[in-house]
């Protein structure tokens, strides 16, 4: 199991709005979960559960609770039976398939669960939320089949494994093994739940799912904005490129504020204020002059995107709400998550043309046609062994087949909406497929930017080979350094895909720092 976080203070549910941060943090055991102990948020969650009680005592009809789920809303479920309603909610719901979240994947999910039902319209007790905090608080993580949720109502069949290991069914990832949910609590010292009406609906029918995997999304999107830029500096001095392009005067005429921040970071990295060696070429292609341009586009989506994705880890989003302070069974929709499908669907769009902008870069770098005096293939082998090695000619092709994945998959999920469920799930989000859609170009891409790490160290070191007064000074300096210090000139032919698997842990472990946020 991954060591407690060293910061010894958790993530509090039911003390105000959480943001992708904190879901970030809690995923990678950076932080811990706790519920809060506000007299006033407790009370809240006590009186809805408590309103829910006596209105079922009084015979008031609630969909998924005296009724059947669905088009079988006009079931009307005997009273004796109403209690064992939600298990047969999570148990008939457990047929997920396809690969099982991963580790932090799994935790993003209980935050997204946990800060809905937090929330306190939904019914629910406080035990149940206490079950999910426990559940973070000692890392016992369902296994969450990845597929099988159209996005609405919500993510029922993924996130009925969360309610089955609330009950002590199922199985879960504890201290790294595979293992039945009920000998995982029983260790942990944790009782299982007996659901309440309505708790297993709160429990699964809502966007927690996607909400969790697009939090992540971003944070991994977010860096690859930065890392691209930083690339692109590289690739401008192994290009002898004309640094002048990311003029501020220049972009203050077409001022989109991220893709000012990129020309501007561009400019920092470049110290552009020096005159220029490279006049005689007034315009480089545009890889290199418009990638302020292509990497601007995600930097400006970034905020809007942020503030759709933390309005729904933020929403009560079941169906129906519990209003405790009216008295009020609200019956809604609020379980469509047609605004993640959305952010996912741009994003992935936007993330996909970082990896063709840097594919297109590196293609120029090693063609002896437009690299502008480097070896071909940026090998650094000289002398009669030059014939026989060929430096990144193979990484190029593999760069290349990871962005045409990457290109390949920008389809926009949420289209493809499928009538469901006797049709009463007529038109859905597919947030989910989005999402997992989205999580899978930024894989690609960041397979791209690994690549292109190797690229710019090679490159990099090759123009100051032919070019000795080429300098790079401060940040950009300290991580080719970096880079340097850890991945040999490529002179010799060899096998690269252990130093790219090495690369790609710390794109995804952000090893480096990259400008202000």
């Amino acid at each position: 199991m991954t060591p407690l976080p060293a910061d010894p203070t958790p993530l509090m549910f039911g003390d105000g709005r959480l943001c992708i941060e904190d879901v970030v943090a809690v995923a990678r055991r950076q932080r811990g979960a706790a519920l809060s102990a506000d007299p006033a948020f407790r009370a809240r969650i006590t009186r809805g559960a408590e309103f829910l009680d006596r209105l079922l005592r009084e015979d008031g009809v609630v969909y998924g609770v005296t009724t059947g789920y669905g088009d079988s809303c006009t079931v009307v479920i005997p009273p004796e039976l109403l209690t064992e309603l939600p298990h047969h909610l999570f148990t008939y719901h457990g047929c997920g398939l396809g690969r099982f979240l991963d580790a932090g994947e799994t935790r993003a999910v209980l935050v997204a669960r946990l800060a809905s039902l937090s929330v306190g319209m939904s019914g629910v007790s406080l035990p149940l939320l206490e079950g999910l905090a426990a559940l973070l608080q000692h890392d016992i993580l369902p296994l969450i089949p990845a597929e099988g949720s159209v996005g609405a109502s919500g993510d029922l069949t993924p996130l009925s494994y969360v309610a089955a290991v609330l009950c002590g069914e199922r199985e879960v990832l504890h201290h790294g093994v595979r293992r039945p949910a009920a000998e995982a609590l029983r260790e942990a010292g944790l009782t299982p739940l007996r659901l309440r009406p309505k708790e297993g609906l709160a429990i699964m029918n809502g966007t927690a799912v996607m909400t969790a995997l697009a939090c992540l999304a971003y944070d991994r999107a977010e860096y690859l904005c930065r890392l691209a830029t930083r690339l692109t500096a590289y690739n401008v001095v192994a290009s002898a490129g004309n640094a002048h392009h990311f003029d501020e005067v220049l972009f203050a005429a077409k001022p989109h504020p991220g893709q000012t921040r990129i020309a501007t970071r561009l400019r920092e990295d470049l110290h552009s204020d020096r005159p220029s060696r490279n006049e005689q070429r007034l315009q480089d292609r545009y890889s290199l002059r418009c990638a302020p341009h292509v990497i601007g586009v995600l930097e400006d989506a970034l905020p809007f995107l942020r503030q759709l994705i933390e309005t729904e880890l933020n929403s009560a989003n079941d169906n129906p709400l519990v209003d405790p302070d009216r008295e009020q069974i609200l019956h809604g929709g609020h379980f469509y998550g047609g605004h993640i499908a959305f952010a996912m669907d741009a994003m992935k769009n936007a993330v996909a043309n970082l990896a063709d902008l840097l594919d297109r870069q590196l293609a120029l770098l090693v063609d002896t046609r437009f690299n502008h005096g480097l070896p071909a293939n940026l090998s650094a082998a000289s002398g009669p062994r030059a014939a026989i090695n060929h430096g990144l000619k193979a990484l190029q092709i593999s760069v290349s087949a990871w962005t045409a994945e990457a290109l390949k998959q920008t389809m926009p999920a949420s289209v493809f909406s499928r009538s469901t469920e006797c049709h009463n799930q007529d038109k859905v989000s597919m947030g989910t497929i989005a999402a997992r859609d989205c999580l899978r170009v930024i894989e690609l891409t960041e397979q791209v930017v690994a690549a292109m790490l190797v690229a710019a160290r090679q490159g990099v070191a090759l123009r100051q080979r032919v070019a000795p007064d080429t300098r790079i000074e401060g940040a950009p300096a300290a991580m080719l350094d970096d880079l340097a210090a850890r991945i040999p000139l490529v002179e010799e032919d060899r096998a690269l895909d252990g130093e790219l698997r090495a690369l790609l842990d710390d794109v995804r472990a952000q090893r480096w720092s990259l400008y202000e946020r």
